[in-house]
């Protein structure tokens, strides 16, 4: 197990070294000026000369990206260029709503689609299974900034239970925090909790069908007992993988989600940077949500391994 995790980690920082020379190669180095993207086609020269001084543009490629390799290390993120403040301290702010956000969407898509998806087995072919079927199809169906847009316009406009957007901070206390996150969480979460849904009917389907689960049976085992004791827990090893794929698709969900709902994360930061042209940011924050699905990848194998005995004896 212990060399398994050291290879895992060994690829993971190739491949978050790849990633960051890609993200580098694609804002720095391709044809195309870094300056003159962000102050525009019409500034002048020595406005555009006096900006590359500035980002160190006049440097070889390969000193930028060093620097820029080290800074990361040692938390230095580098200075807005829009905001004139130190990336990192943009990031730690975003993150106290970008992080609560993902984790609570995480939470109800969880909550939802685990409990859904094995009774909609369980029941194959009844009403319960044909309405969580009904379900995962609508969920599927609409993406979460329009499920957004639905919310606000019945629970904020029409009944007036929760804001239509911003956040008041956690200064303001848990509660109107949470207040705030539970609308874009929802219309976060439903999405991939459909999906989720579906993938638990069918792993749990599976694990319903296998000779193991009938020899239970047929033991006298009954049927609670048996979803609960050899079902749910082998049904959880593919359900795992794809519960891991779509913690990134919650963390880059964010981006649009905390737009329609105006909060001040992450995801509304690097839209803002890409309007104000602001590559310092960009090339930050891109290399943040590169690193956590890398990151999630990484977890996800590791803790498939440990749900599945027979990778473990391989490993």
């Amino acid at each position: 197990m212990l060399r398994l995790v050291i290879s895992r980690l060994a690829s993971l920082a190739v491949t978050l070294l790849f990633v960051s020379l890609a993200i580098f190669l694609i804002l720095e180095v391709l044809p195309g000026d870094p300056a003159a993207i962000m102050l525009g086609t019409s500034a002048r020269e020595d406005t555009l000369a006096a900006l590359r001084q500035e980002l160190g543009l006049d440097r070889p490629a390969l000193v930028r990206y060093v620097d820029w390799i080290g800074g990361l290390l040692q938390g230095d993120l580098g200075t807005s260029i829009t905001y004139k403040m130190p990336v990192s301290t943009l990031v730690a702010e975003r993150m106290s709503v970008t992080l609560p956000l993902s984790f609570l969407a995480i939470l109800i898509s969880t909550a939802l689609a685990l409990p859904l998806g094995v009774a909609a087995a369980a029941r194959r072919d009844g009403p319960v299974d044909r309405a969580v079927l009904i379900f995962s199809q609508m969920g599927v169906a609409v993406p979460n900034f329009w499920i957004g847009l639905l919310f606000i316009l019945f629970f904020s406009t029409r009944l007036g239970w929760f804001p239509a957007g911003g956040f008041p901070g956690w200064d303001a206390g848990i509660g109107p925090a949470l207040q705030a996150l539970l609308l874009p969480a929802l219309a976060l979460a439903l999405p991939q909790a459909a999906v989720l849904t579906r993938v638990t009917r069918s792993a749990t389907l599976e694990v319903i069908g296998a000779d193991f689960v009938r020899t239970a049976r047929a033991k006298g085992v009954n049927r609670r007992a048996t979803l609960r004791r050899h079902v749910v827990p082998n049904a959880l090893i593919p359900v795992t993988t794809i519960l891991g794929l779509q913690l990134s698709f919650f963390f880059g969900g964010a981006i649009l989600v905390e737009n329609v709902f105006n909060l001040p994360g992450l995801g509304r930061l690097a839209y803002q940077a890409l309007n104000q042209r602001d590559l310092v940011v960009i090339k930050d924050v891109v290399l943040i949500f590169s690193g956590f699905v890398i990151v999630v990848n990484f977890l996800v194998d590791i803790g498939y391994t440990i749900l599945d005995p027979r990778l473990r004896s391989r490993a």
